[in-house]
């Protein structure tokens, strides 16, 4: 079974992917900040993170770059309710980019072709 690392600051959406990924077969980890998620990289060894970018303390951008020095090869979705950050150099190294939906369809698809299933 895969793991994937949600990383968002928002309770709901934590909650939300849980679910909608454990319900397509994934085991789901949660991280509310960049400080948990760098630790739960660690800890883990997830096969794939969903990394929200606006986040209090450490963004996601931060969080990107903290994830690439410790596995390169983890791939790294960034998912965020704000297009404007597609333009910034560091979101270039992520994996995808997809703009937050309450239809999970795109992210879903991403993950797949990502893992390779």
């Amino acid at each position: 079974m895969k793991t994937i690392l949600v990383v968002d600051d928002e309770k709901n959406i934590r909650k939300l992917y849980e679910k909608e990924l454990g319900e397509s077969g994934y085991r789901v980890v949660l991280a509310s900040d960049g400080k948990e998620a760098l630790a739960q990289v660690d800890r883990c060894n997830p096969d794939l993170v969903v990394l929200d970018i606006r986040m209090p303390g450490m963004n996601g951008i931060e969080v990107l770059s903290g994830i690439l020095a410790k596995n390169n090869r983890l791939p790294v979705i960034l998912n965020t309710a704000y297009a404007s950050y597609q333009d910034n150099f560091m979101s270039w190294a992520a994996d995808a980019y997809i703009i937050k939906s309450s239809d999970l369809s795109e992210l879903k698809a991403k993950i797949k072709e990502l893992l390779r299933e």
